[in-house]
């Protein structure tokens, strides 16, 4: 049994009260909660009725996929039971990772990469997740392209660089003529990469796809309501005690208070935005999701919150959406049923969907 080195379990204040386990989520931040704890500043006219107490939840945390990842189940779960099924779920996501990550040369998508040119036979799991990953490039036009890993050291957004820099016009035109979804081949068991050069990265996926396993195993362990949050996107899964569903509230990257509090019961919850990694040069942000039609930053949007029933979905939504802008961004959510989202703006307005924009508070909408 394989158990994360970084494996810890903590007692918090209730059943999956939300309120205490604030994620660095959405437009900025996402909390979701039921009943604040005295004091809390951020429990105002949010699920405010009193509950009846019930068990600490248990919470667990690792590091994979190059993020935290954290746990949390219902404290009506025993804790041996409880520990066995985060174990289980971590090992799954690890066991994901070996697979599916591009920065691993042994992973199937590392020897795809190193065999561009030549088909490399890969598992039905690498293949089907991979078929998703271009249907949906289909679908946005290549705002979201899985391909997109040509361009990798192509921009640097290393965090306390001093002395930030734009790549070359010439590295940056020759790495886009690699990146074209189109040219992604599956042939019978086998994957092929038609232009020498070219390189897959599932990360824009992948990591939603984890989380959706990993909730598969918490949910054949017995635990029917848990949290799963990688790195801050998140999986709900169950209601409140009451019935009720679980709230997030999400916070605005550039101002203050909340854009909108979102119900939400057995979904996902995933953002982009380009307050993650950035630099700024000459007044002006140039942030890690780029528009692979340019080669350049993304500048449509300043952040997207997808909410759909599973987070593999949004996963590669929230960074297609962004691309796309507003309009096209929404056009393309609404094509999914169960998919709701809403994007920020560069001018401060927020666009939504019809089921979230009347979470939105009017402040923040278009005039």
């Amino acid at each position: 049994m394989f158990t994360p080195p970084a494996l810890t379990s903590r007692a918090g204040r209730s059943t999956l009260r939300c309120a205490t386990l604030w994620c660095s989520l959405a437009l900025a931040a996402v909390g979701c909660r039921s009943e604040a704890p005295a004091g809390a500043a951020d429990a105002r006219a949010v699920d405010a009725a009193p509950v009846a107490p019930t068990p600490a939840p248990h919470q667990f945390r690792a590091e994979l996929m190059g993020t935290p990842f954290g746990l949390t189940l219902a404290g009506d779960v025993p804790l041996a039971q409880a520990r066995a099924a985060a174990d289980a779920a971590f090992t799954e996501i690890a066991r994901v990772e070996a697979r599916m990550s591009e920065w691993r040369p042994d992973s199937e998508i590392g020897r795809i990469n190193a065999a561009a040119g030549a088909p490399v036979a890969v598992s039905d799991e690498t293949r089907a997740l991979l078929k998703r990953a271009l249907a949906l490039a289909e679908a946005s036009g290549g705002a979201f392209d899985p391909s997109w890993a040509a361009l990798r050291g192509i921009w640097r957004f290393a965090s306390g660089d001093t002395r930030p820099k734009l790549p070359l016009k010439a590295d940056l035109e020759g790495a886009l003529a690699r990146v074209d979804f189109r040219a992604v081949r599956i042939e019978g068991r086998a994957v092929r990469l038609a232009k020498p050069g070219m390189a897959l990265g599932l990360g824009g996926i992948a990591k939603g796809y984890a989380i959706d396993r990993a909730a598969a195993v918490l949910r054949a362990r017995g635990v029917g309501r848990f949290i799963v949050d990688g790195g801050g996107d998140l999986y709900v899964a169950g209601r409140k005690p009451d019935g009720r569903p679980w709230t997030i509230g999400v916070r605005h990257p550039r101002g203050p208070g909340l854009l909108a509090e979102l119900p939400v019961t057995d979904a996902a919850v995933v953002s982009s935005g380009d307050y993650e990694r950035f630099f700024e040069l000459g007044g002006r942000r140039y942030h890690h999701i780029i528009d692979l039609r340019s080669g350049m930053p993304a500048d449509r949007s300043v952040a997207v919150t997808v909410r759909a029933p599973e987070a593999t979905l949004a996963d590669a939504l929230a960074t297609a959406i962004f691309v796309l802008g507003p309009e096209a961004g929404l056009a393309l959510a609404g094509r999914y049923p169960g998919v709701e989202a809403a994007v920020l703006a560069p001018d401060g307005a927020v666009y939504a969907t019809p089921g979230l924009k009347a979470r939105l508070p009017a402040r923040w909408q278009p005039g």
